[in-house]
């Protein structure tokens, strides 16, 4: 008799078993789906003030080591790229361009990863070639990291 079931077998991983999303990913589904609905409510004049409030909240929220690298990261888009919005984006710290997030800072803590995240998105203007980097694990920041950073930033905004 031949199951329909996918079973762990089928799939390589004996004694495992996928059960979905995990629960960090699905809070911040959660969280997405709130921030959707705020700033249906707020319109899109009110966003711009209260957003950069709810991002430095955010942040404030965040574990030191991941505090300390998102409120830098805020400080070099906001000065490398003052035309990008801060705005929370699945619950994380990020920055758009009409509406639409050029780049965003995922703490370690958010999905219990070894490292914090720089990532960028599709808007983002940093094409070089035919292959190149979308995102940047961060564990420390030197001087040379923040004009590395700022030098992303302003070509991604560009």
């Amino acid at each position: 008799m031949k199951s329909t079931q996918t079973s762990a077998k089928n799939t390589g991983a004996a004694d495992e078993k996928y059960d979905g999303f995990t629960e960090e990913e699905r809070a911040a589904m959660k969280e997405r789906a709130r921030e959707l609905k705020a700033s249906a409510r707020r319109g899109s004049r009110a966003a711009k003030p209260d957003a950069e409030s709810e991002v430095l909240a955010k942040i404030a929220e965040m574990e030191e080591e991941d505090r300390v690298l998102a409120e830098r990261i805020h400080e070099i888009v906001k000065a490398s790229a003052p035309a990008l919005s801060p705005k929370l984006w699945y619950g994380m710290p990020a920055y758009a361009r009409d509406g639409k997030v050029v780049c965003f800072f995922q703490s370690a803590q958010k999905f219990k990863a070894r490292y914090a995240t720089l990532g960028f998105n599709d808007p983002a203007n940093l094409d070089d070639g035919t292959m190149w980097p979308t995102a940047f694990a961060l564990t420390k920041m030197t001087a040379a990291d923040e004009e590395r950073i700022a030098a992303l930033i302003k070509k991604a905004a560009s």
